[in-house]
This record gives C-alpha cells, sequence and structure tokens, in this order.
C-alpha cells in the first residue's frame, strides 16, 4: 500500500444537541441526542492536513452572537468545552495552526467550517458546486457565512473525485449538501479508513441505508451512502463516523492517534 499518510489524529470540537431525525429521515422522532462533532488531523509527507475545521466557539460563548446565529435561527447552542477548542486540541499534538498547511472540508456546513479563520494561510479545497451553494441566498440556516466570508481565504476549488496525495483520496458523495465530499486515508498499520463526513451521522444510516435528515438529493444521498458501503468493502476499511455517540466512545481521540 503506496501512501504518504503516517498518521490520523480524530479531533472532538464540542457536541451538538439534536432531534434524532436531523440525523435519520422519519426515524426516532421521540428522541435528543447529544451527537460528537469531529474533525481530524492527518501527519503526511507533504505537511499536516486537517480534514473539517469544526464549530467557531465565538459564536457560542457571545450572548449577542449566540442569539444571533442560533437562537433566532431555531438551532440549539452546541456544547463547547474548553478541551473542545480546536487550537488546543493541535497543541496537545505540538501543532500550531500555522503549520497546517492543506484544510479539506466534506462541507462547509456550521460545524465543518467553524474554524477556518485560523488557517488563512492554507489552501482550502472544497467542492465548487459547495462553495458556490454557501454564498447562495438558497441556503439554509445552518450555513453561517461569516466563518467563511473571508477574503484573504486561499480556496482551492475542486471538482468530482481527486487525489490529494498517495494515500489520501477524496470522493464526491454529494446528497447531504450539493457538494459533499468523503476523504479515504491509507495508514499502513491500521489500513483503510473512511472519513465519512455527514454523508451520514450514525452506524444506522449505513446498516438501514437510512437518508441523512436534510438532503438536497435524496437519489444522490443514498446512492452516497451505497459508495461509501462499497468503498469499505473492496478495501477492508473501517467507516469513521464523525457525529456517532456511540462511536465516539471507541475511537482513539487526539492526542491518542492512528498509524
Amino acid at each position: 500500500m503506496s501512501t504518504e499518510v503516517s498518521r490520523l489524529h480524530v479531533l472532538l470540537c464540542g457536541f451538538e444537541i439534536l432531534e434524532k431525525t436531523v440525523s435519520t429521515r422519519d426515524r426516532g422522532g421521540r428522541f435528543i441526542l447529544a451527537e460528537p462533532v469531529s474533525a481530524y488531523l492527518l501527519e503526511t509527507a507533504r505537511g499536516h492536513v486537517l480534514v473539517d475545521a469544526g464549530l467557531n466557539s465565538a459564536l457560542v460563548h457571545d450572548p449577542t452572537l449566540r442569539e444571533e446565529h442560533y437562537t433566532k435561527r431555531g438551532i440549539r447552542p452546541p456544547v463547547i468545552l474548553p478541551e473542545h477548542e480546536l487550537a488546543y486540541q493541535l497543541e496537545q499534538i505540538g501543532v500550531r495552526p500555522e503549520d497546517v498547511s492543506h484544510v479539506i472540508l466534506t462541507h462547509m456546513h456550521l460545524d465543518h467550517a467553524g474554524n477556518l479563520g485560523m488557517f488563512r494561510h492554507a489552501r482550502i479545497s472544497v467542492q465548487r458546486a459547495e462553495h458556490a451553494y454557501a454564498f447562495s441566498p438558497d441556503r439554509g440556516p445552518a450555513w453561517f457565512e461569516c466563518d467563511y466570508d473571508l477574503p484573504d481565504l486561499r480556496w482551492d476549488l475542486v471538482e468530482g473525485d481527486w487525489e490529494a496525495m498517495p494515500g489520501l483520496e477524496v470522493v464526491l458523495t454529494r446528497g447531504h449538501t450539493p457538494g459533499h465530499q468523503s476523504v479515504i486515508v491509507a495508514l499502513k498499520e491500521t489500513g483503510s479508513v473512511v472519513l465519512v463526513g455527514d454523508a451520514g451521522d450514525l452506524a444506522e444510516n449505513f446498516t438501514d441505508e437510512v437518508l441523512p435528515g436534510e438532503s438536497v438529493d435524496d437519489e444522490a444521498a443514498l446512492a452516497s451512502i451505497r459508495r461509501l458501503k462499497q468503498i469499505a468493502r473492496e478495501r477492508g476499511a473501517e467507516l469513521l463516523l464523525g457525529h456517532d455517540p456511540q462511536l465516539i466512545q471507541k475511537v482513539r481521540l487526539a492526542p491518542e492517534s492512528y498509524a
């Protein structure tokens, strides 16, 4: 297995308090979940790569900003403790924000693009369709333009499947959002791991092929779930679910890692 990725760190960036139906369409309406928010740091031969950028804690902790971005939009504010701060977690690994040379966004929702302002020096790769939708008037309440409408961000707009480097592939998994993408990481000891993003939040999205609660294209969203399952079967890969409350109890969290 040819790979330039030497290590994968799972970063726990807080918890969102959500109706289960946000993750599983028409299923679990009686239940509220505390879903983890995950990001991932990759150590590679070409430098540090961050997959997703967590939540912007300033919008949670400042009462005025919280009212504007969460309460008025009917969104429960997430829980972000000091140990969930992205900069703090990077520090525990011995990495500064300026050491991150590349950021890959699975999509641009508030819990995935929140700390982009820390990485103005980095290349930020996102699907062209996702970027266009994020700036359109049709986007929904989960898009916080203040997180990504920053004039000096170095956008790298991609289309379809692409390879960042040997051992780091990105596949288009549109459906949840117009340009959602998932990341396949090859590690020498662990093997292949698929960072699914929000193509499916919970294990049952994949085992039962349940659609995510929000989708811009249901047919594409189901096809993306099935595609990721096929990739996992063919490569013997593990699906790493960034929002699953059960899985987060089992994975190695930073500063631990996978090699």
